[in-house]
């Protein structure tokens, strides 16, 4: 294995065999660095030498010992192939079982030493001690103990993949640890020293085979460390970058921001305040705001970016939003119009079904969307809100001087500056954000942005009473839901899937339910183990609440049959008292719903939030459910419904209930789902860096101050060679798109 580089792919390699080469391909790994960074994801102690008399069960270690005899047969009950080996040392006889792995019976020859390494577990029946599918290592009559991989050592255990497990990694991994030539050093020496970690080379040596578990921890925390600088690095020079930029300067127009405020209908809580006086501050700067507003569901970031979209406006300039659902663009459409109905600068919505213009005081058209588009790139429209149609090649700007994108980490980086390139100069930049992220992980995915957070509710609002129901507790619940109601209320009905299970399908088809809750069984609601949208909605609008109006709504629908159901449901609410399903207004009293939802949507009616196999969100995505509801001046609930009897399930829900902000939860929700499933990031590398933010807080901090230390001193990084190749390397690895 001479004379190998990182780069040089695996094929190339002497001594990887080809099937292995097609295995770790699979898995994303192509190159010599791939293989050598792809990290244990934990460590096994087999460090522990003992006597075969000597073992305890249920713990681990290794014995020496030599192969007396061994066999092979299959189990008569579910007919696994079973290999069982004699084991003996001076001190005893022990037997060892290894299930369906046929060739060890050909590999480990009565009369070898060998080195068996495992759990010691404990027969059912005889109540005798036995090693359990425990690793082995042949060895010689003198061999050291340090001269082993598989046992006898703190052993590394890798993701693996069907076919390649950790041992044919340690296989693979240990003689290219041997045959690559030291590599230098790329974290400044000022850095390396103020860390107090290992550097590069032993770092790679220690994470794959430790001596000591501290010596493992120890690696982990460099390679975190090291991925943390870099992304800092990147952010950075990004902030650098950005210096260099000017964007149109718009000074605040204190007299102006005050008239608009005194306007509204509610007063602005003081984190509203606080983020509204920190981005106009940013617009009257020559260089671009790129600011991060972030605040929990309802605490009213919109009116805040929609102030600063109107001071724009009113310079002079263009503003535009950006969200990542036709739902939510229409929902802003209606708030900007609705707040600033005597602005008559034009309010436009563009979408890919959609193109309209509020012109104020109640002048509103629908046209065509090539006559919007040029209507926009002429600077006529002052605030255009959109989808991803606004960033179709056909659309540009005249004098946009603002970009506000909603749910920003729905939208990759590519999507953003594509969004910021639309007007001649360079725009200052807003995104804003719902979902609950822990400040750790802020700096970690937007740490070239500057944060706002608004981190109140508006003093009106009430708590929203959650509860946890279970099956037994479903006709209760839902009388409750039908006295709410009939009081005029509406609720909202969640649910994981569209299309029903095979299992849904043949429960509607052969069992006949009755009219009326209170006459359903404890059997019926267990028979239905997966809730869908469609067999909710049948269920419901069928059985439950025959009386009441229950509307659909998902993803699948055409845009204006959304559009029809949503209106329907945003409704003028019905006076209490009457019986709501059938009066005048034809209001919508039930929206059984997919995550659709989750995002946007605003019904201050609304005050139920009835959620269908709660256990399968995750708690974020549980919280932003509930904020749909609690929006108007009502008592608003929340129901978990679940069917699950897991004591681990009912923990989590109860996170749901008892956690008093969105952070906090977020926290929790982290840990248990991981960024990736948590912000649904599609950017590659990004959920593994959000992991590593999570597991070392402590190096977020230090690597953002070291980064920006660095670039401090040399803004190009002239005078890091080596940095400059591995970050190079980072950005063709993390990227954002």
């Amino acid at each position: 294995m001479g004379g190998i580089n990182l780069d040089d792919p695996l094929d190339a390699v002497r001594g990887i065999p080809p099937r292995f080469v097609t295995k770790l391909a699979g898995m994303g790994i192509a190159t010599v660095r791939d293989l050598l960074w792809h990290f244990p994801t934990r460590y096994e102690d087999f460090s522990q030498v003992s006597t075969i008399a000597d073992l305890i069960p249920n713990q681990e270690a290794t014995v020496v010992a030599r192969i007396v005899k061994i066999g092979s047969r299959r189990t008569w009950h579910r007919g696994l192939f079973l290999v069982e080996a004699v084991l003996a040392d001076d001190s005893g006889e022990i037997r060892a079982v290894w299930f369906n792995q046929p060739y060890i019976r050909n590999v480990l020859q009565p009369g070898r030493l060998a080195n068996f390494a495992g759990k010691v577990a404990v027969s059912k029946k005889e109540g005798e001690p036995y090693l359990s599918n425990p690793t082995y290592e042949l060895v010689s009559e003198h061999q050291e103990h340090a001269d082993t991989t598989h046992t006898a050592r703190i052993v590394p255990i890798y993701p693996e993949t069907r076919g390649l497990t950790s041992k044919g990694f340690r296989y693979l991994i240990q003689p290219l640890l041997r045959a690559i030539p030291p590599l230098p050093e790329f974290l400044p020496p000022e850095t390396l020293r103020a860390s107090g970690l290992p550097e590069v080379n032993d770092a790679l040596r220690t994470v794959h085979f430790p001596d000591t578990l501290d010596e493992a921890i120890a690696a982990k925390r460099r390679f975190a460390f090291e991925d943390l600088f870099l992304l800092q690095l990147v952010n950075a020079l990004e902030r650098t970058r950005r210096g260099t930029q000017r964007a149109p300067r718009i000074p605040p127009d204190i007299a102006g921001v005050k008239r608009t405020l005194s306007g509204l209908p509610f007063t602005l809580t003081a984190s509203q305040k606080r983020a509204l006086w920190e981005i106009l501050q940013d617009l009257g700067r020559p260089a671009p705001m790129n600011r991060f507003l972030q605040g929990d569901v309802g605490s009213g970031k919109t009116i805040v970016a929609a102030v600063a979209a109107l001071e724009a406006a009113r310079a002079g300039f263009q503003a535009t939003f950006m969200t990542p659902t036709e739902i939510l663009a229409r929902q802003h459409y209606r708030t900007l119009c609705a707040t600033f109905h005597a602005f008559g600068g034009g309010v436009a919505l563009l979408t890919a079904h959609e193109a309209r213009v509020w012109y104020g005081h109640g002048l509103e058209t629908e046209g065509k969307k090539t006559a919007l588009i040029r209507d926009i790139a002429a600077g006529k429209i002052a605030i255009v809100i959109g989808t991803h149609a606004l960033i179709e090649k056909a659309v540009s700007f005249g004098r946009l001087a603002l970009v506000v994108v909603d749910e920003q980490h729905r939208f990759g980086v590519s999507q953003r500056a594509a969004l910021a390139a639309k007007g001649a100069s360079t725009p200052h930049f807003l995104s804003m954000s719902a979902t609950p992220i822990p400040r750790t992980l802020s700096l970690t995915l937007f740490g070239d942005l500057d944060l706002s957070l608004i981190t109140e509710l508006p003093k009106d609002r009430k708590p929203i009473v959650t509860r946890v129901v279970t099956p037994t507790e479903r006709t209760a619940t839902y009388a409750f839901i039908r006295g709410e109601i009939a009081r005029g209320r509406q609720a909202f009905v969640i649910c994981p899937r569209i299309e029903p299970t095979t299992n849904d399908e043949q429960w509607f088809g052969r069992l006949t339910i009755p009219s009326g809750a209170e006459r359903l069984t404890m059997k019926m609601w267990q028979t239905l183990e997966v809730k869908s949208v469609k067999a909710e909605y049948e269920k419901l609008s069928k059985h439950i609440f025959p009386d009441l109006r229950v509307a659909m709504l998902h993803g699948k629908l055409r845009p204006k049959e959304k559009e029809r159901v949503m209106s329907a449901f945003a409704n003028a609410p019905a006076s209490a008292g009457t019986t709501a399903g059938r009066s005048a207004d034809k209001r919508t009293d039930v929206l059984v719903a997919t995550s659709v939802v989750e995002v946007g949507v605003d019904v201050p009616n609304a005050t139920m939030m009835m959620i269908e196999g709660a256990e399968r969100f995750g708690l974020a995505q549980l919280y932003q459910f509930r904020g749909r509801v609690g929006r108007g001046a009502h008592q608003s609930y929340c129901f978990l419904f679940t069917d699950s009897t897991s004591e681990a399930t009912k923990r989590r829900l109860r996170y749901v209930v008892e956690a008093k902000n969105g952070f906090e939860l977020a926290e929790h929700d982290l840990k248990l789902r991981g960024p990736g499933q948590f912000l649904g990031v599609s950017q590659t590398g990004m959920p593994d860096l959000a992991m590593k933010a999570l597991q070392y807080p402590d190096l977020v901090s230090a690597a953002r101050e070291a980064a920006f230390n660095t670039i401090q001193k040399d803004p190009t990084l002239a005078r890091h060679r080596v940095l400059r190749e591995w970050l190079a390397v980072f950005r063709k690895t993390v990227h954002w798109e």
